[in-house]
């Protein structure tokens, strides 16, 4: 087995370190308020809900244009979109190396903007859309003309996707929408919701979930709050659905079948943020590293201490690990179903986002006090990675799938 990475990945990596130093930190030194001590408490609309301030969103806008036009934010798409035709190894690779450069415009952790964009709804929409989906969807997603929120948890209803409560029954040549959806991501943007109803079948069955396109200013949707998080600004909003009425070319993907859909998103997202984890798991480690061997205490380096080296030196083993694992899974990816390899990409996704959460924290030990600050990038990487071990599928969700392919639990 070779363990090299392609060869056109090494300068690439180096091109785009490049344009990050000639057009990215340029434009992020110039709005210093949002990257230093400062973050959250510039970048949040206080008074409006805690949502992101529209200043800080121009901002990461501009960024985007920028990468477009020198051909990174559409990489890992299909050149008939624009894009290079990027691998999942190469957008696995791509994601740790940016987030191991640390926070910054380049890659910001908090809403996952990156100048390697990561499009899960254009894969969804060219997987399961009509052509005239596509024509009206994909091209209008990439510039920013449209945008589409993601509504499957509800408020009684997360992991056990397949109770969800929200209903949508045939009206004339349409369907009519009612229920609560939670942590709508990005929904205060978002020209359109995606969501998740049953329209037949019983409680618990995944067959009989409909994926529906909802315009968010149809009558009858709206956005009663904001959750505040542990990581601010907080763009997830609790939306009602009362009488929503939607037209038959509403449904993405086939009637009944709209979990299928909401899985590709999943996987697509999954192994990428596993990267992103392992990247800024690794900015922790090699931190606290220079830092070891560069303070003195008791006359001597911080790192001649073995209370200091061998935490470090696991967390160093572990990622190692990881990021051989993650490799593999997005490796396997590019070769096979997403669904045939959904259990590496567990495997990955729920050891990552543990390792970024636990290196954060170590970091935080060994720098002490500084460490603790907000001087330091350690409080903002972990608060916002933690969140990771709870969305896109929990870890014991992700843990679950592993043991059902282990024990052949699908198969009965």
């Amino acid at each position: 087995m070779d363990f090299a990475l392609p060869q056109h990945l090494p300068p690439l990596l180096e091109e785009m370190d490049a344009f990050i130093e000639a057009e990215i930190k340029p434009l992020e030194r110039e709005h210093i308020q949002y990257f230093d001590h400062r973050r959250e408490y510039a970048r949040t609309d206080w008074e409006n809900g805690g949502i992101p301030r529209r200043e800080w969103e121009d901002l990461l806008d501009e960024m985007r244009r920028r990468a477009d036009a020198a051909g990174w934010l559409r990489y890992g798409l299909p050149s008939r979109f624009g894009g290079r035709d990027g691998t999942n190894i190469d957008m696995a690779v791509i994601r740790e190396h940016l987030a191991h450069k640390g926070l910054g415009l380049h890659n910001d952790l908090q809403d996952e903007s990156s100048i390697v964009g990561n499009f899960p709804q254009v894969i969804m929409m060219d997987r399961f859309g009509t052509e005239a989906q596509k024509a009206e969807w994909i091209e209008a997603m990439l510039t920013g003309e449209r945008s589409m929120a993601f509504g499957l948890t509800e408020p009684k209803h997360g992991s056990d996707a397949t109770w969800l409560e929200t209903r949508a029954v045939p009206d004339g040549d349409g369907w009519v929408v009612n229920g609560t959806k939670r942590w709508n991501t990005g929904v205060h943007r978002a020209t359109h919701d995606l969501i998740f109803a049953r329209t037949s079948g019983e409680p618990g069955q995944a067959r009989g979930i409909t994926a529906f396109l909802v315009p968010t200013d149809s009558p009858g949707f709206t956005v009663p709050y904001y959750w505040w998080t542990f990581n601010m600004p907080t763009d997830h909003g609790e939306v009602e659905l009362k009488d929503v009425r939607v037209p038959a070319d509403a449904v993405l993907g086939e009637v009944d079948r709209g979990l299928e859909v909401g899985q590709t998103f999943l996987h697509e997202n999954r192994i990428r943020q596993a990267a992103s984890s392992l990247g800024a798991a690794q900015h922790c480690i090699d931190r606290a590293v220079t830092y070891a061997n560069s303070r003195n205490v008791f006359g001597k380096p911080l790192a001649v201490n073995q209370a200091v080296q061998w935490p470090l030196v696991e967390l160093q083993t572990e990622a190692q690990m990881v990021r051989l694992l993650v490799y593999y899974a997005a490796t396997e990816l590019d070769r096979s179903h997403h669904m045939e390899v959904s259990d590496k990409v567990s495997m990955a996704n729920y050891r990552a986002n543990r390792l970024v959460c636990e290196a954060a924290d170590r970091a935080m030990q060994v720098h002490g006090g500084v460490g603790y600050s907000r001087h330091e990038p350690f409080e903002h990487i972990y608060r916002h990675h933690r969140r990771y071990r709870i969305t896109e599928g929990a870890e014991e969700i992700q843990i679950r799938r592993v043991a059902q392919r282990l024990f052949g639990f699908g198969k009965r």
